[in-house]
């Protein structure tokens, strides 16, 4: 095995059938000339026919073949290494697909053999429940008249499934062969309550496997573990620990494995909740990092006028949790409430079993957050025994006999609960909850909560010195493929929290030209077609209906409200076709376009310089309005995005007059991820602590700033209010003195005791400073050949930065390659 790399940075690619490994292969050098330390692939191993995301594993042995294959990943990884990359790869060791058995020998065996199958350990199976068979949830309401027995094996439309050796004799109907199986075709509709195999969430195309057993640990991670063996791999990102059944053992036996390699786990922090310090990891995945970053550009101030703007929202977060994860536990997921429950039958004695039921829905309903980790967060647990019990005092004797085997580490039913309270969070919370709550929807974010509206400064600071003692090289992102808003439609949604009473006209106006009977669904449509504008007719249909049926309140998935969600669509057109509308839209844009562009510059630095390994998702380091997915998974540009960069990095050398040369909205966006990238990755003697820089004068309220070890972020954040009171004037921002340069415009800032920030921000909304003997002795970028810049105050020449945008619309859908 290789020494043990750990990432400055990483770029993010989604690797599908149409951008296999070997297109892949062809996106190394723009990767290494942005400034990305590594290459960060989706799910590789074999999924699926078809699949677009990769999780959707069938077969462990090898690289997916529709992905370019074994000889693909070596080859990109060979050129990655060539090119001083690392490689960092998601894994998925909690579930595998089995929506086409044919394509999942391990489910096939299953079927065909049932509990005699040679690997019927690898799978999380109630075979008592289902009387000896495992439950297939594929029928309509034809039932068995919709099943064919064709060649020897029974056939659900074009969906094969095996037969057991011996059980089809001549003459058999498909009634009677099915009898004989180890699997019973069951109606979807009874999967929410009588399924008897675990799944990933509530998908039943997902089955969960026990990995915690050695070997299907073993046999699931082998192939894995080569690429370790042969110096392929550098890294992995776990998806979804939370499903597991013992994470901090899987993640020691991943430890041994690949000898301790860089790792990430895909885990929702709730707020103030910590990252098991036991775990042999290196961090999560960001989304801590992301809500953090995402408040600090909201202005508190908007809280009131947007609550009110909001309507009918419920104003209790909490109550609205409880209640759409006791939805989840009572429906989608009410299988898992219901073997949780038969685990307990010991432990509950004569108690009816359906109190029980009750009981354990309403326990996994309280919890705070996604996951106790027993012994660790009993208190977690603990708390959310005693919010049941004083939410249901009915319920109260049930909950004091079965708390006892809850709170035991070594009871079956409290590993279990552990392994459903993830499930029913993230199914009531993200997928219900976020999209019934439209006060500010880009506060509706993986790993957020909405109820917190904003972030000051102070605690902003203070997160990053926690995560820079705590956890240095936990990731930090502003998109991913699972994110509802991408980063900048989100930095434009944000920018309603300063228009509060603008916003709340449009949206009157809005709703009486487009009505829609669901005035908090409405509210939270009309900001994804204002944050993502100009996103296609299409797109936004697609966002509609989904957003709508995740919510669940006017229509849902199982049962569309088919009048609705014309009344739905009808507005999306309205967006395109109805000139009143678009006249609202058009006004609304005039005053977001500015104040969104500069939101996006500014977290983006933010993220990119702040302590943690900052990724960049495909696609991003432009501009890119996506919603959630498959919006957020669109193919990507990268022959434009390389040649935005080689603009930037020609000959003439970096500066502000460069940007409308190739589109002043995308190519600012590639300077300041460019040269941020490159700066941490060639300098990260610049980059070893985190100190918050003070700003003085009239305009302090309106900068972020930190100092890493040398090198500065000056970042403005509340744009509008910026323009309100007259721009920066005399306010300056303190660093240490020294002698500085400008990675984003080459300008010099002589050693001073304040830089004035009318100044320094006269062309972009953020700067990134460094000593001037590090950019003179390897500049990152060419630098610009200006006269130095005084670091004195000049009121008289303050200006908005944020008015410096031009026909943005044309580059955003040039510059995403996806519009």
């Amino acid at each position: 095995m290789t020494a043990r790399r750990v990432p400055t940075s990483t770029y993010r690619l989604q690797v599908t059938p149409d951008f296999d490994l070997t297109r892949a292969q062809d996106v190394v050098e723009h990767i290494r000339d942005l400034g990305a330390d590594w290459v960060y692939l989706s799910p590789v191993l074999q999924a699926e026919p078809g699949s677009q995301h990769g999780y959707d594993v069938v077969d462990h042995s090898h690289v997916d073949t529709e992905r370019g294959g074994d000889a693909a990943l070596r080859g990109l990884a060979e050129a990655a290494h060539a090119a001083g990359l690392g490689v960092l790869v998601d894994v998925v060791p909690n579930h595998v697909g089995v929506a086409t058995p044919e394509a999942n020998p391990w489910w096939w065996s299953l079927l065909e053999q049932g509990q005699a199958s040679p690997v019927a350990w690898a799978f999380d199976v109630d075979w008592e429940a289902g009387d000896g068979k495992v439950r297939v949830p594929v029928l309509d309401d034809r039932l068995l008249d919709a099943v064919e027995l064709r060649d020897g094996r029974l056939y659900v439309g074009e969906t094969a499934y095996p037969t057991a050796p011996g059980t089809v004799q001549d003459g058999d109907d498909v009634e009677t062969v099915h009898a004989r199986q180890h699997y019973a075709f069951v109606h979807w509709k009874r999967a929410d309550h009588e399924l008897n195999y675990r799944r990933f969430f509530a998908v039943n195309t997902l089955a969960a496997i026990r990995v915690e057993e050695p070997e299907v640990f073993a046999a699931s991670h082998d192939t894995i573990g080569g690429w370790f063996r042969d110096g392929l791999v550098d890294g992995l990102r776990i998806d979804h620990p939370d499903g597991l059944y013992d994470p901090a053992g899987y993640l020691q036996d991943l430890a041994d494995l690949t000898g301790g390699a860089y790792t990430l786990v895909e885990k929702i922090l709730e707020p103030g909740e910590q990252l098991p310090s036991s775990w042999p990891v290196d961090g999560t995945t960001g989304y801590d990092a992301l809500g953090v970053v995402d408040r600090v550009f909201v202005d508190p101030a908007g809280e009131e006028a947007l609550t009110a703007a909001s309507g009918a929202e419920p104003t209790d977060w909490q109550q609205l949790t409880h209640d759409t994860r006791r939805g989840i536990a009572d429906g989608i997921l009410g299988s898992e409430v219901a073997r949780l429950a038969r685990l307990l039958a010991s432990t509950a004695g004569d108690l009816p079993q359906e109190r029980v039921v009750d009981a354990v829905a309403e326990i996994v309903a309280s919890f705070d957050v996604y996951r106790t980790y027993l012994p660790e967060g009993v208190h977690h647990l603990i708390a959310a025994l005693e919010r049941a019990a004083e939410t249901r005092p009915d319920l109260d004797d049930v909950i004091d006999r079965i708390a006892p085997a809850l709170v035991d580490p070594g009871h079956a039913a409290a590993l279990r609960l552990q392994q459903t309270s993830g499930m029913v969070m993230a199914k009531g919370v993200e997928d219900t909850a976020f999209y019934r709550t439209s006060r500010l929807s880009s506060l509706s974010e993986v790993g957020g909560d909405p109820s917190v509206f904003a972030v000051s400064v102070d605690d902003f600071h203070q997160a990053q010195r926690e995560r820079q003692g705590s956890w240095p090289h936990t990731m930090t992102t502003l998109t991913t493929h699972d994110t509802k808003r991408s980063e900048d439609t989100r930095a434009r949604i944000a920018v309603l929290a300063e228009l509060g009473s603008e916003w709340s006209s449009a949206l009157e106006q809005l709703n009486a030209l487009a009505p829609l009977d669901d005035a908090v669904f409405a509210d939270l449509l009309w900001q994804a077609i204002v944050g993502a504008r100009p996103a296609s007719r299409e797109r936004l249909h697609a966002y509609a209906e989904k957003a709508s049926r995740e919510a669940g309140d006017s229509t849902t998935w199982t049962e569309p409200d088919e009048a609705f969600e014309q009344q739905m669509h009808s507005l999306v057109d309205a967006a395109f076709d109805d000139p009143r509308v678009v006249a609202v839209l058009d006004e609304l844009d005039r005053t977001i376009d500015a104040a969104g562009w500069s939101n996006g510059l500014a977290q983006k630095l933010v993220q990119l310089t702040m302590p943690g390994v900052p990724d960049v998702y495909q696609g991003t380091e432009a501009w890119d309005r996506s919603l959630v997915d498959p919006d957020n998974r669109r193919p990507v540009d990268h022959t434009e995005l390389r040649h935005v960069l080689a603009t930037l990095d020609g000959p003439e050398g970096t500066g502000p007059e460069q940007l409308p040369e190739v589109g002043l909205d995308g190519a600012a966006k590639v300077l300041v991820t460019s040269r941020a990238l490159r700066v941490r990755r060639d300098h990260p003697e610049l980059f070893t602590r985190y100190l918050g820089l003070e700003a003085t004068g009239i305009a302090a309220d309106h900068l972020l700033a930190f100092d890493r070890g040398g090198a500065v972020t000056v970042a403005t954040r509340l744009p509008v209010g910026l323009e309100r009171v007259g721009g920066w004037g005399d306010t300056l921002v303190h660093p240490v003195p020294a002698d500085r340069v400008d990675l984003l415009t080459g300008r010099r800032f002589p050693a001073s005791r304040g830089i004035a920030l009318s100044a320094l921000l006269a062309d972009l909304p953020v700067a990134l400073l460094v000593p001037a003997d590090v950019a003179d002795a390897d500049p990152t970028g060419a630098e610009h050949d200006a006269a130095p810049v005084t670091s004195g105050a000049d009121p008289g020449t303050s200006t908005n930065n944020t008015a410096a945008v031009s026909d943005q619309q044309a580059e955003i859908e040039i510059l995403e390659g996806h519009a």
